[in-house]
This record gives structure tokens, C-alpha cells and sequence, in this order.
């Protein structure tokens, strides 16, 4: 069994913010990760808002720099290794993931968030074949064809602009009046004469055969049902935390998000939250990396207090 001071646990933005932290303070510090770090980042074409990038920067390029400056710090990173449970022991917690266990006397959760589906017919049946949660990843397969996306905040906007570099035309299917994002990032989607907007209206049923040719939609202010005719479906509804491994541990939110206070410490002595996992007001990078600063730190003078 692997002894640790520090576990964090997720390698996006917060986890490898925690871990730049932490392993320049000298704590000893392992970061699981089910995949590859990165989190939803890695697949961001631009990012805009990144303090230090005037002409933006890559989310992959943005997360590949900060994993190289955190294992300059020593931080040790164990990619594609799931923890399936996490057990509070006296003053440790005990670790259990799918290559060993590990006893830490403190963690910092940062598994952030996954997209939310619609959970209508069809969405299911045809995720991979037509329905995606990422224009980045899949926008190249629909290149000069007509695609849909669905939501009005952000991450939906900003990825229809993306995708009119590649496809026809871009739906974007909202179910109100207005959109939510930011006003800057909707000047230009309405400045960009390949995206079409489909207000008041949700999609009911996603059709196809071997992959996606339609959508049923309808008007939420009168009923009124309509086909559109397109090749994808790109869904931007909003995030489901990812919180499974501490909900009976931890305070949550009624979304599942983890509570804490303003040292990113949970309702549980030694656990604490970082990133978009956490419950606040603004999720981006910004926020994610300086959840991570303030979780290491606060770990690290929790294991001064503690245990020195």
C-alpha cells in the first residue's frame, strides 16, 4: 500500500494547479487521472480569456504546458487510473483505485464536471454516430455539411462559431428568446452569416439511420412541431458534476456540486475541492487554476497543523 501526504484526484486545470503548488512546497504528492490530464480543456480550439495569451491559445497546447511545469516540480502523475472509492480512516483516507490502494492523510477532490444530455429518444442511439458533446472533436466529420447545436450559453455559442470554419450551415437551437452568453461572444455569432438561430424551441427526438439525418423540434410557446434536416447534432445543456466519489462523505449542492468554504475545504477535515466540481459563481480555466493554488496551500498548512 502507497502512503501519501496529498492525493489529488483529476488532471484538468485544478489538479495540475494543485499539483504545481503542492510539489513546489515539497508535499508528497501523487494526481490520479482516469485518462490523460487535460479534462475538458484539451479539446478547446481557442481560448480567449487566458490572462498572458493575447491572441489565445489552444486548450491542449494550454494543458500540455501545464503538465510539463508541474512534473518539473516532481509532481508524480498516474494517467488512466480510475478510483473507485474513496474510505475516511481515523486521521487517513484510504484510497482504492484499479492498480493499488493508497493511504493519504489529505486529498483534493478535482474531477470537474461532464456534459449533461438531453436524455430524449435517439440521443443515445446515435452519440458517435451524429450526436457529439464536442465540436472540437467531431466538428472535422461534418465538414460542408449542415449540423445543429443545441443550448445558449458559452461553450454552445463559441462552438458554433468553431464550426463554421467547417460545415455549411449551423443551427443554434435555444429555448429561449436570447442567448446567455457573454455579449462579446454573441456579437459575433450574430455577425457570422453561416450560424441560424432557432429560438423558443427544444429538440424532442433526435432521427436517423446509420447515422443522423434529422431532428424533431418543437416551439415551447405554442407547441408547433418541425423537421430539420441535418448530418449532427452538437448538445451544449449545461454539466453534471462529477461528485459520485464523495456524495456521502461531502455536503452537496441539490446539482451535486461539492460545498466549501473559501479555502476549497469541504464539510470533511483533510478533503477539499477544487475546479469545476466545486460550488461558485464562475466555472472557467481562471477560476479552476486558482481553486487548485488555494487547495494546495490550504492542504499543505491543514498538514502543518495536523501532523507536524
Amino acid at each position: 500500500m502507497e502512503q501519501r501526504e496529498l492525493v489529488i484526484i483529476g488532471g484538468g486545470p485544478a489538479g495540475l494547479s494543485a499539483g504545481i503548488y503542492a510539489s513546489r512546497a515539497e508535499v508528497g504528492t501523487v494526481l490520479l487521472e482516469r485518462g490523460i490530464p487535460g479534462g475538458l480543456v484539451i479539446n478547446t480550439e481557442n481560448i480567449e480569456n487566458y490572462p498572458g495569451f493575447s491572441n489565445g491559445i489552444n486548450g491542449y497546447e494550454l494543458i500540455t504546458q501545464m503538465e510539463n511545469q508541474a512534473r518539473r516540480f516532481g509532481l508524480e502523475i498516474y494517467n488512466n487510473n480510475n478510483v473507485n472509492y474513496i474510505v475516511p480512516a481515523e486521521d487517513n483516507y484510504l484510497i482504492k483505485t484499479g492498480r493499488s490502494e493508497i493511504l493519504t492523510k489529505t486529498i483534493i477532490i478535482a474531477t470537474g464536471a461532464t456534459p449533461r444530455q438531453l436524455g430524449i429518444p435517439g440521443e443515445s442511439k446515435y452519440t458517435g454516430r451524429g450526436v457529439s458533446y464536442c465540436a472540437t472533436c467531431d466538428g472535422a466529420f461534418f465538414r460542408n455539411q449542415k449540423v445543429a447545436v443545441i443550448g445558449g450559453g458559452d461553450a454552445a455559442v463559441e462552438e458554433a462559431i468553431f464550426l463554421t470554419r467547417l460545415v455549411e450551415r449551423v443551427y443554434l437551437i435555444h429555448r429561449r428568446g436570447e442567448l446567455r452568453a457573454t455579449k462579446f461572444i454573441q456579437k459575433k455569432a450574430f455577425n457570422n452569416p453561416k450560424i441560424e438561430f432557432i429560438w423558443h424551441s427544444i429538440v424532442e427526438e433526435i432521427h436517423g439511420t446509420d447515422t443522423v439525418n434529422s431532428l424533431t423540434i418543437k416551439d415551447v410557446r405554442n407547441g408547433n412541431q418541425k423537421s430539420l434536416d441535418v448530418n449532427g447534432v452538437f448538445i451544449y445543456i449545461g454539466y453534471q458534476p462529477n461528485s459520485q466519489l464523495v456524495q456521502e462523505i461531502v455536503n452537496l449542492d441539490d446539482k451535486g456540486y461539492i460545498i466549501t468554504d473559501e479555502n476549497m475545504l469541504t464539510t470533511h477535515p483533510g478533503l477539499f475541492a477544487a475546479g469545476d466540481i466545486r460550488k461558485k459563481l464562475l466555472r472557467q480555466i481562471i477560476t479552476a487554476v486558482a481553486d487548485g493554488a488555494i487547495a494546495a496551500v490550504a492542504a499543505e498548512k491543514y498538514l502543518e497543523n495536523n501532523f507536524i
